[in-house]
Order: structure tokens, then C-alpha cells, then sequence
């Protein structure tokens, strides 16, 4: 009821005046025989002077019952008023579908990349003149160095080792074919990116140089292989001028099938393969670095007949389970946005009662309580979840023709992250499994003033030690590096390493370097970690002194009082709590919301009680 004595909630009108009769005698009879009583009850705000009539009273009464109600968790709404929580269900149904599409998806995902990795490998033993097996596995430190070229002659016979290799492309052990339909062989793209002009006079220390890149292709046919790569760009008059040569590329393309099935239903992938094989000359600083990159994509495989029944079946399995998750994503995304709204509906309320009943404006901390942003955390994974389940049914279905497994990698993973983090919220219900996250609440502000300050002190020595080691030290060679080897020092990784790894080439950057460390290992492993952890401490007792002496409590709170279910089950005034659909009735007003809008212009509860008193004089 709003201050002109409205029914505001969804009950008739002979039982809201019969109701509102009813209260109004009790309060007259407990008024006449406790004028004087204490007034400051717990769950009272002090009201403003003046007399209290039973009509303000009873709709102070039904204000605080809604807003009772409305803090409420979802056990207690139950025992109150046997509300089902559909938002609990629905997000426990969301984190097993999400799980189990995630399950599968990484294991399809892990078959991928490691298939297009090691294809990756053998097209380096193949195409790349040099190529050792030590250099297959990522080491760190590493155990050789780059794989480049230093000589004019390396040049040429690298593009013939690659012109070679894929001519005689049938004799890999891999099945593998050239992107033609009928497999004819489609000779190779040479690219070379060359300055407009560039000449070197290096014994009187003059140039001549223009910086514009130019590109200039050429297709490389098997004839080439008899004379040459060197030959038959010198026959076209395309010789190369390595003083101005600033990268050249070799592109050309496979196609392969892949009979290593990731699941028992799941069919053969069909893959074309574009492969470059990159020669970078940007530094000029006479090593010319040697790479291969080879970009997949999936095709639409014409496999046997009688795999075709398995293979629908594994995808309308794959395609149903996608189709779950954005359904229980929309459903959960409607339903958090619904209680978002009517939570701002409801502050509104408290707004305007508090301005005319108590002449005052509602507290920031008393607004915030109307905020949810557990709710708002479970939105951001519902849209990312519905994002990434339509990039990953059109991966499954082949629509990309660029390879989008990453990014669908990213939505997926991000969207369960959130998920299972939103499990907090029902596990913060119970007193034990919250302290965790009131202790990450109450400290989060201290920590962010204090990582603030411990941001700039991390800052300087991030840019004094790249600017002074890093042409010395690996760890030390890029900003990016230098702020991970300093933040791996914090936590006590590989420090040895990292005091011996730097150049003895310069004795006082050598001591330079161990003054630095020590200086950085000594102020934030000995200070600055145990300052942090004594800021963590800190708001872990004094949550416990607020779980012994009790929680400080915004205005709001204070005028709502100790939540007390037993006492609004036995209220007749129950009833004035309830303004939120069920389930079924959110999707009947989505689905006959033209129907509704008519239905909603024929006379309802929402009866003023001076139009009804009227009538009736």
C-alpha cells in the first residue's frame, strides 16, 4: 500500500479492506492500553514526531513484511511460503549441462590442436632444410638456438629443399594430397618483400634507401628444380638484393584426413593445411631466422556411406546437448534479469516510503542492498555461455572457414569459471562456507589501496630492470618478460636461474644485476607478501568479531529488523509479500503479452481505498 492507500499487492479487494480493517482494530486496542510502551523494538525505525495513525502504521507494517520477504534466501522463502526456488534449480541444471558440454568440447579441442601440432612437426621435417628433433619440444631455458640461415646460398637451397618436398609430397608417411580436385600438383607462391631501393656502401659508410616495401610473387612449377630457385629468378631478371630484402615467404597448401576418431561416434575430420614458410630478414643483422606456420581448416568430408549413421548420430547428440545449454541459459538469464528489475521496482518503493513517512532519503549502503551482483555475475556467464555454444554447434557443423576453436575456447571456459563461482552464493547461506567471501568482501578495498601502492613501486623496477638487463638477461629482454620473471620471483621461482643467467660481459651491470635482485626478492617476498597477508587477516577477524557481537547493518536493515519466518507464515498478511511470478507465469506473459495488455485494462486489485470508501458512502 503507497501513501494514498492503495492496494499495491496482488490480493482482492474484500480481503485487503477486511484485512485492513481487521489490523486497524488491533492497533487502536494496542495503542489505547500502551500509549507509554518502549517504541524502539528491534526492526523499528524511530518515526518522526507527530501522531502515528493506525493507517500509516499498518502500511509501515506491510513495507516491512515485503522487505522481509525480499531478504530472504531461498530455504527461507521455502519454509515461509513453499516458493520453489526455480533459480537454484536452474542454475544447478546449467552447471551439469555446462560441465558436460565442457568435457567434451576440451576433449575434442585437445584432439584438435595436438593433431594440427603434430602435423605442424612433420611438415617441418619435410619443407625446412635443418630441422633437428631437439627442436620439437619447448624447452626452457633452450637447448639450441633459433633455426636460421647466414649464408646467399643457404637461401636458395632452403626453397629448393621446400620445392622438393612438396613435389614429392606421396612420399611422406602421412596421407597427404594437394589442394587441387583431382590432385594435380599447384606450384607454390614465392613472395619476396623488398625496399624501393636499398644499397649498402659499407667501406665509405653510405647508403642509399628508400623505405616503401614492395612485393613481387612468383609461382614456382616442378621445371624449376632443375635449374634452381637461384637460376630461374636470375633467368626472369628477379635477383634478390639481401641488403634490401626485409622478409620473403613460401606458401603453398595440403589436404589430409584424419582417421584417428576423438570419440566412439564421432566420424573422420577432413583438414586443408595452408602452409608458410617464413624468412625473416627485418633486423639486417646477417641471420636471416627460418620458421614454418601451417593454418588448419576443417572441410565437409565425403566419407563411406555406411559411417553416415554414426556420424549424424554423434552430431544430433552434440547439437541437442548445445541446444540445452542455450535454452537453461535463457531461462536463467530471464529469470536474474526479472529479479533485477523488481528489486529496483522494490527499492523505488522503499525510496518513497522512506521520504514520506520518515522525512528522509535512504542511505548509498541501504540502496546497494536492492543491488545483486551475484545475479549479475550469473547474466555476464549466461551470455557468454549462449555465445559460446553457438560458435562451438556452427565449429561442429563445419560453417567457419577459419579455425575459431580459441575463441570459443575463451566463451566456454570464462562462462563455467563464473558458473561454478556462482555455487558461492548457496553455499554462503550457511555460516560456516561464508566467511570466505565476507572476508574477500570486507577486505577488498584495503587490498585494492594497498596493491595500488605496491603497483608502483612493482612498476619501477619492472622498467629499471628492462632498460639496464635486458640486453644482457633472456628473462629481461622484453617489458612483457621482465614483469614475469620479477612477479615468478615473488613467488620464489627459478631464482638461482635467474642470478646466473646474466651476461658476465659488463662486471658492473653483473653487480648491478645481483643488487637489483636482492634488493626486489628482499622488499616484496619480506614486506610487501607480509603486509598482504596481514591485510587479509585483519578483515578475517574482524569478521569474526562481527560473527560474535553481530554485523553492522544499514538503515534498511535496521528497519526490517531480525528476520523472523515463523512470524510471517502465522500473519494473515502474507499475502502482500508475494508480487513475484512463478515460473510458468514469467513464459505465459512472454508468450501472451498482447493478450495480457488487454486483459490488464479490465478492473483488478489495484483499488484505491478512498475510491472504494467512496462507492460505498
Amino acid at each position: 500500500t503507497d501513501e494514498s492507500g492503495q492496494n499495491s499487492c496482488c490480493e482482492s479487494d474484500d480481503n485487503f479492506e477486511t484485512t485492513k480493517k481487521d489490523f486497524i482494530r488491533k492497533e487502536v486496542v494496542a495503542n489505547s492500553s500502551a500509549a507509554d510502551s518502549d517504541q524502539l523494538e528491534i526492526g523499528y525505525v524511530e518515526s518522526p514526531p507527530g501522531t502515528s495513525s493506525p493507517m500509516s502504521t499498518f502500511n509501515e507494517d506491510r513495507m516491512r513484511k515485503r522487505l522481509m520477504f525480499f531478504f530472504m534466501n531461498p530455504v527461507e522463502k521455502w519454509h515461509a511460503k513453499r516458493r520453489f526456488p526455480y533459480k537454484f534449480v536452474v542454475q544447478v541444471i546449467k552447471i551439469v549441462l555446462v560441465t558436460m558440454q565442457l568435457c567434451l568440447f576440451a576433449h575434442t579441442r585437445y584432439t584438435h590442436v595436438n593433431y594440427t601440432w603434430d602435423n605442424r612437426i612433420a611438415f617441418s621435417h619435410l619443407f625446412l632444410q635443418g630441422w633437428d628433433m631437439s627442436m620439437e619440444v619447448e624447452a626452457y631455458p633452450p637447448n639450441t638456438g633459433p633455426l636460421a640461415i647466414y649464408k646467399k646460398s643457404e637461401f636458395f637451397n632452403a626453397i629448393d629443399y621446400a620445392l622438393n618436398g612438396y613435389i614429392n609430397l606421396n612420399t611422406s608417411i602421412g596421407p597427404y594430397s594437394y589442394p587441387s580436385n583431382d590432385n594435380a600438383f599447384v606450384p607454390p607462391k614465392l613472395c619476396l618483400y623488398t625496399y624501393k631501393i636499398g644499397e649498402i656502401f659499407g667501406f665509405n659508410e653510405s647508403y642509399i634507401f628508400n623505405p616503401e616495401i614492395i612485393k613481387n610473387c612468383l609461382a614456382l612449377h616442378p621445371n624449376v628444380t632443375h635449374t634452381g630457385v637461384k637460376s630461374f629468378m636470375h633467368m626472369r631478371g628477379d635477383a634478390v638484393n639481401f641488403s634490401a630484402l626485409v622478409k620473403a615467404t613460401l606458401n603453398f597448401a595440403v589436404k589430409t584426413v584424419n582417421f584417428k576418431p576423438p570419440g566412439p561416434l564421432s566420424a573422420p575430420d577432413c583438414y586443408k593445411f595452408y602452409i608458410t614458410i617464413l624468412f625473416d630478414n627485418r633486423d639486417h643483422d646477417g641471420q636471416m631466422l627460418l620458421s614454418l606456420d601451417a593454418e588448419p581448416l576443417r572441410l565437409q568430408c565425403k566419407g563411406d556411406v555406411e559411417y553416415i549413421t554414426d556420424n549424424e548420430l554423434d552430431s544430433a547428440l552434440r547439437s541437442v546437448l548445445n541446444v540445452l545449454v542455450i535454452l537453461i541459459c535463457l531461462i536463467s538469464f530471464l529469470l536474474c534479469t526479472r529479479a533485477i528489475y523488481r528489486a529496483q521496482l522494490l527499492r523505488i518503493k522503499t525510496v518513497d516510503f522512506f521520504r514520506t513517512t520518515y522525512k528522509k532519503e535512504l542511505s548509498w549502503d541501504g540502496k546497494m542492498e536492492f543491488i545483486n551482483l551475484w545475479y549479475v555475475m550469473i547474466i555476464c556467464n549466461d551470455i557468454m555461455l549462449i555465445i559460446g555454444s553457438a560458435i562451438k554447434e556452427k565449429i561442429e557443423r563445419k560453417l567457419y572457414e577459419t579455425d575459431q576453436w580459441n575463441i570459443c575456447s575463451i566463451f566456454l571456459g570464462i562462462g563455467n569459471l563464473l558458473v561454478w563461482f556462482g555455487v558461492l552464493r548457496y553455499l554462503g547461506f550457511f555460516k560456516t562456507y561464508n566467511v570466505v567471501i565476507l572476508t574477500l568482501k570486507s577486505a577488498a578495498p584495503k587490498l585494492m589501496r594497498f596493491l595500488i601502492c605496491a603497483l608502483l613501486i612493482y612498476a619501477g623496477f619492472t622498467f629499471c630492470g628492462w632498460l639496464i638487463l635486458g640486453p644482457y638477461h633472456m628473462k629481461f629482454r622484453s617489458l612483457a618478460t621482465t614483469s614475469e620473471c620479477l612477479f615468478s620471483l615473488i613467488n620464489g621461482d627459478d631464482m638461482f636461474a635467474t642470478f646466473t643467467t646474466m651476461s658476465a660481459k659488463s662486471p658492473m651491470l653483473l653487480w648491478f644485476c645481483r643488487i637489483y635482485l636482492y634488493t626486489f626478492v628482499s622488499l616484496y617476498i619480506y614486506v610487501v607478501l607480509s603486509l598482504f597477508i596481514s591485510v587479509i587477516m585483519d578483515a578475517y577477524d574482524t569478521i569474526k568479531c562481527y560473527y560474535r557481537d553481530g554485523f553492522p547493518q544499514s538503515d534498511i536493515r535496521k528497519f526490517v529488523g531480525q528476520l523472523n519466518p515463523e512470524e510471517i507464515i502465522s500473519d494473515s498478511l502474507l499475502n502482500i509479500n508475494e508480487e513475484e511470478d512463478s515460473l510458468a507465469d514469467v513464459f505465459r506473459r512472454i508468450c501472451c503479452c498482447g493478450r495480457a495488455q488487454q486483459q490488464g485494462q479490465a478492473p483488478t486489485g489495484y483499488t484505491s481505498l478512498n475510491v472504494k470508501s467512496n462507492n460505498r458512502s
